[in-house]
């Protein structure tokens, strides 16, 4: 029967991955199917630990995230939790050696979306590094499937592609993290003087660093190499769309990319990843 309950959480990682975001579905859609449960189970724990510190408004978010992380420590040493996202996450951390420090640092940032913070550029650079490049580190673990060499060699490009993806959810989210949660992570921001100067240079940053992930996605094993190249064209996409969208309607409105484009993106990259020979 655990072996029943071992599918069950997967499963439950997987709808809970196509119920918040299309792009990772499809972009893990296209990942061998053998690393596919892992990479569910990695957005999934995420997912859930962020629902806690952005949508739990009625309820005590520090003692839920307490609570979250005391299990998620309590399902690691005992290899086992009757919560299915920890279990499907747990079993994940044990099979491709997921570094314990790098959860760590991942709840740390968490904690910092627990009240508001003025973001100077350390605290910025700690809370990416936390919330979105361990994120990819986690990944990293997966796609190199156990080979060593390959994880260190692509680290820093893992690193960079979480935190691109990171930042552009910041520009994209900006009107809701202040209105709603009272956030602005960008460091020194004042929202009242943001302004198409000021977004244009958040997003020379952005732009540097998904330059440097492409050439990390490249490097990739062929068993997850075009799902990564396809979230990179999607988020790459929401990216330009930001771009090209005033600094004042940024602040008006939340920039989407439809499904319908989506799904043409992912022919249309497969069309440039087969021509360009990754």
């Amino acid at each position: 029967m655990k072996l029943l309950f071992d599918e069950l959480s997967r499963q439950v990682s997987k709808i809970t991955t196509q119920q918040y975001s299309t792009s990772f579905s499809l972009g893990i859609l296209a990942l061998n199917p053998s690393i596919r449960p892992a990479i569910y189970a990695i957005y999934g724990y995420v997912r859930l630990a962020d629902e806690i510190v952005d949508s739990f408004h009625d309820y005590n978010k520090p003692v839920l995230l307490e609570r979250f992380t005391e299990q998620t420590w309590q399902a690691l040493d005992e290899g086992i939790s009757l919560n299915p996202i920890l279990q499907s996450f747990q079993e994940t951390v044990q099979q491709f050696q997921i570094d314990r420090s790098l959860i760590v640092q991942f709840l740390e940032s968490m904690k910092m979306d627990l009240q508001p913070i003025d973001y100077n550029t350390e605290r910025y650079n700690r809370y990416i590094l936390g919330s979105a490049e361990v994120v990819g580190l986690m990944c990293l673990k997966v796609f190199a499937e156990g080979n060593a060499a390959v994880y260190e060699t692509l680290r820093p490009y893992a690193m960079k592609l979480g935190a691109a993806f990171q930042k552009v959810n910041f520009l994209r989210d900006l009107k809701d993290d202040y209105q709603t949660l009272g956030r602005t992570y960008f460091p020194e921001l004042k929202m009242d003087l943001f302004d198409n100067s000021i977004k244009a240079a958040i997003e020379r940053d952005i732009e540097a660093d998904f330059k440097e992930a492409l050439t990390g996605i490249k490097k990739l094993p062929s068993c997850s190499r075009f799902g990564v190249y396809l979230a990179y064209r999607y988020y790459l996409s929401l990216f330009n769309k930001i771009r090209q969208t005033p600094a004042q309607k940024i602040l008006q409105r939340r920039i989407r990319i439809p499904n319908v484009q989506k799904l043409s993106l992912m022919m249309s990259s497969y069309i440039q990843y087969k021509i360009a020979a990754f």
